[in-house]
């Protein structure tokens, strides 16, 4: 069994729920010699998360992001963390709400995905930056 553990940093994104697999796979070439395995994926934040969900339809993505504002929004009279901006208090919450990994089944090199599976960084501030995500991959080769 080999272990494997890397820091991959995705691109800044703006607020929103973005696809990332493809992103996220182009640091992973190990992932490759793996008959079989798992990844783990960590987001090292607390105003983003990681989920997993429908990769080819984008609309799927805004109306996510619509729903989620609508249930924590900004404002919110009762917030007392305010300090950092009106949309930081909400990308508490949203983060605590969806979560920060994702454990995933390697299968013959490639992660083991629905057809209409994708990695989604959900951005939760206006302004987030760069994101740094541990991902630890566990396989045999043989």
């Amino acid at each position: 069994m080999n272990w494997i553990q890397k820091k991959v940093v995705l691109r800044p994104k703006p607020r929103g729920f973005h696809l990332v697999t493809g992103e996220l796979l182009e640091h992973l070439p190990e992932l490759h010699s793996l008959r079989v395995g798992l990844a783990h994926f960590f987001i090292q934040h607390t105003s983003a998360s990681l989920s997993l969900n429908e990769n080819a339809d984008p609309s799927v993505r805004t109306d996510m992001e619509a729903h989620f504002n609508k249930i924590v929004p900004e404002n919110a009279p009762y917030f007392e963390h305010i300090y950092e901006g009106a949309d930081d208090m909400p990308a508490h919450i949203k983060a605590v709400m969806i979560g920060p990994s994702l454990s995933l089944p390697i299968t013959d090199g490639r992660l083991n995905l629905g057809t209409w599976q994708g990695i989604y960084l959900c951005e939760h501030r206006n302004r987030g930056g760069a994101r740094k995500v541990v991902v630890t991959i566990w396989g045999s080769t043989d």
